[in-house]
């Protein structure tokens, strides 16, 4: 693990946290040269993903300092290695979580890179140079263009930045319940902040009839008026989740926080399923009966293949699905921080790197 090699030749200006406070400062790093399997991006936006603040602050115990969070990036292509066809000078492309994978396993060669045992992420992971990985937090970025997308013409920018991340990541296992292709279902989504607002623009989008579940009574306009949800039940309420037993096909859960699986799975249907997309720092509880007397499942599912990414930009392009976003400049990177952390937000950051816009 280094900091930079000799190919590290191009200065960069970023935020990083330093240490364990999670404090977030101005941080003048390097970047390798552009490669020939490269390209070289201006960072224009970059979300804030919850996944930043655990890194941050090494939540998970896994943070190499000085951070440089990010991952969900969009910008223009500045630079083009020779090998690189299927990006050009000026194109609009988003980076999303991943930086590296083997190449060679039979989920990199299945376009399911985000698989690979050997996956490396856009910050805080090894590059293949043996390189600590620096993310969207910064003015400039070197990618290997196997892990870029390119971003549809009528997204804006920022407003799309989150969907690499946020956006990929309820994609995924609405893909792979067969929401694309089979309106018509009831789905269920858990949490109404940066990754449930998405899916419930999706959801409807793909023709099905969603019900929200929150601990937020207050949440209940926003998501039926603003977002287009069906029904809305208070996962507190013990009446409303009652009445809402056996009602839903596929359930997504987006909380981040520690909660039981329990009562949200009583809200299936007989083999109904449940995709847990949150990333709780403490294990969920799963009791067992209501899987047993259901026949229901639970899964997983993290981001993305690279291939499914860009159907799932694709897709929003086409419905014309953006994040609600709140636009910061990067000298209020904390003050956003602080205010994820209380959940206080309608629904992502975003980071204005440029400074393009007028805030």
């Amino acid at each position: 693990m280094a900091l930079e090699t000799p190919n590290h030749t191009q200065t960069v200006a970023g935020w990083a946290a330093y240490d364990s406070s999670g404090k977030i400062a101005p941080y003048i790093f390097k970047r390798r040269e552009n490669g020939v399997n490269d390209v070289t991006i201006q960072v224009m936006y970059c979300g804030i993903c919850h996944t930043d603040l655990h890194h941050v602050k090494d939540d998970w115990g896994i943070t190499m300092y000085p951070v440089v969070p990010g991952h969900e990036i969009t910008g223009v292509i500045t630079k083009v290695g020779s090998n690189v066809k299927n990006f050009k000078l000026g194109d609009r492309v988003g980076v999303g979580c991943l930086a590296a994978s083997c190449l060679e396993c039979e989920f990199c060669k299945n376009s399911q890179e985000n698989y690979c045992d050997q996956i490396q992420f856009t910050y805080n992971g090894i590059f293949w140079d043996g390189t600590v990985t620096y993310g969207g937090y910064s003015d400039m970025l070197v990618a290997d263009h196997r892990y870029v997308v390119h971003v549809p013409d009528n997204l804006p920018m920022d407003a799309a930045a989150p969907l690499l991340c946020a956006g990929i990541t309820v994609f995924s296992p609405m893909k792979d319940c067969q929401l694309l292709e089979s309106p018509g279902k009831k789905v269920g989504i858990v949490g109404l902040g940066g990754l449930g607002h998405v899916a419930v623009k999706m959801a409807k989008a793909f023709g099905h009839q969603v019900t929200v579940i929150s601990t937020s009574p207050s949440k209940e306009n926003e998501a039926k008026q603003r977002l287009g949800a069906d029904y809305f039940l208070v996962s507190t309420d013990a009446k409303q989740m009652q009445r809402g037993k056996r009602t839903l096909d596929v359930i997504l859960d987006t909380v981040s926080a520690k909660h039981s699986l329990g009562p949200i799975l009583e809200l299936l249907k007989v083999n109904g399923t449940l995709v847990v997309v949150g990333a709780p720092d403490r294990p969920i509880e799963l009791p067992s009966f209501p899987l047993i007397f259901g026949k229901r499942a639970v899964k997983g599912s993290m981001t993305g293949g690279m291939k499914e990414t860009q159907e799932m930009m694709d897709v929003c392009g086409k419905h014309n699905i953006t994040c609600d976003v709140e636009l910061i400049k990067p000298d209020k990177i904390n003050e956003a921080l602080d205010r994820l952390a209380r959940n206080d937000v309608r629904y992502r950051f975003v980071i204005d790197i440029a400074g393009t816009s007028k805030l």
